[in-house]
Protein backbone atom coordinates (compact mmCIF):
# COMPACT_ATOMS: atom_id res chain seq x y z
CA UNK A 1 0.00 0.00 0.00
CA UNK A 2 1.32 3.45 -0.94
CA UNK A 3 1.38 6.68 0.95
CA UNK A 4 -1.79 8.65 1.54
CA UNK A 5 -1.16 12.29 0.79
CA UNK A 6 -3.09 14.94 2.65
CA UNK A 7 -3.27 17.14 -0.46
CA UNK A 8 -5.09 14.39 -2.35
CA UNK A 9 -7.56 13.77 0.48
CA UNK A 10 -8.35 17.49 0.75
CA UNK A 11 -8.71 17.86 -3.02
CA UNK A 12 -11.11 14.91 -3.21
CA UNK A 13 -13.15 16.21 -0.26
CA UNK A 14 -13.49 19.67 -1.81
CA UNK A 15 -14.67 18.13 -5.09
CA UNK A 16 -17.21 15.93 -3.29
CA UNK A 17 -18.41 18.85 -1.18
CA UNK A 18 -18.91 21.14 -4.18
CA UNK A 19 -20.82 18.49 -6.15
CA UNK A 20 -22.95 16.93 -3.39
CA UNK A 21 -23.46 19.70 -0.78
CA UNK A 22 -27.08 18.78 -0.22
CA UNK A 23 -26.36 15.17 0.75
CA UNK A 24 -23.45 15.78 3.13
CA UNK A 25 -24.26 15.93 6.85
CA UNK A 26 -22.27 16.34 10.05
CA UNK A 27 -22.56 12.58 10.66
CA UNK A 28 -19.47 10.49 9.89
CA UNK A 29 -21.36 7.31 8.93
CA UNK A 30 -23.60 9.15 6.48
CA UNK A 31 -20.57 10.75 4.85
CA UNK A 32 -18.83 7.39 4.66
CA UNK A 33 -21.74 6.05 2.62
CA UNK A 34 -21.50 9.08 0.32
CA UNK A 35 -17.80 8.37 -0.22
CA UNK A 36 -18.57 4.73 -1.03
CA UNK A 37 -21.29 5.79 -3.48
CA UNK A 38 -19.38 8.48 -5.40
CA UNK A 39 -15.66 7.68 -5.08
CA UNK A 40 -13.93 4.53 -6.23
CA UNK A 41 -11.74 3.81 -3.19
CA UNK A 42 -10.28 0.36 -2.76
CA UNK A 43 -8.59 1.02 0.56
CA UNK A 44 -10.64 1.11 3.75
CA UNK A 45 -8.09 3.42 5.36
CA UNK A 46 -8.31 6.00 2.57
CA UNK A 47 -12.11 5.81 2.51
CA UNK A 48 -12.26 6.48 6.25
CA UNK A 49 -9.83 9.39 6.01
CA UNK A 50 -11.87 10.96 3.22
CA UNK A 51 -15.12 10.50 5.18
CA UNK A 52 -13.56 11.91 8.34
CA UNK A 53 -12.18 14.97 6.64
CA UNK A 54 -15.45 15.43 4.75
CA UNK A 55 -17.30 15.58 8.07
CA UNK A 56 -14.81 18.07 9.46
CA UNK A 57 -14.85 20.17 6.28
CA UNK A 58 -18.66 20.26 6.35
CA UNK A 59 -18.64 21.58 9.93
CA UNK A 60 -16.05 24.24 9.03
CA UNK A 61 -18.03 25.41 6.00
CA UNK A 62 -21.27 25.43 7.99
CA UNK A 63 -19.62 27.55 10.67
CA UNK A 64 -18.30 30.01 8.06
CA UNK A 65 -21.79 30.43 6.63
CA UNK A 66 -23.35 31.28 9.99
CA UNK A 67 -20.65 33.46 11.58
CA UNK A 68 -21.21 36.73 9.62
CA UNK A 69 -24.92 36.59 10.44
CA UNK A 70 -24.24 36.22 14.15
CA UNK A 71 -21.94 39.25 14.13
CA UNK A 72 -24.63 41.37 12.49
CA UNK A 73 -27.19 40.27 15.10
CA UNK A 74 -24.83 41.18 17.96
CA UNK A 75 -24.21 44.63 16.49
CA UNK A 76 -27.93 45.31 16.03
CA UNK A 77 -28.65 44.27 19.64
CA UNK A 78 -26.09 46.77 20.95
CA UNK A 79 -27.76 49.66 19.11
Amino acid sequence: MGNIYTKDIKRIVKEIYNQYKDEIKDDYNTNKQIVVRYVDVKSKKVRNRIAGYLTRYYKIMKEKETSPTEEKEEISEEI
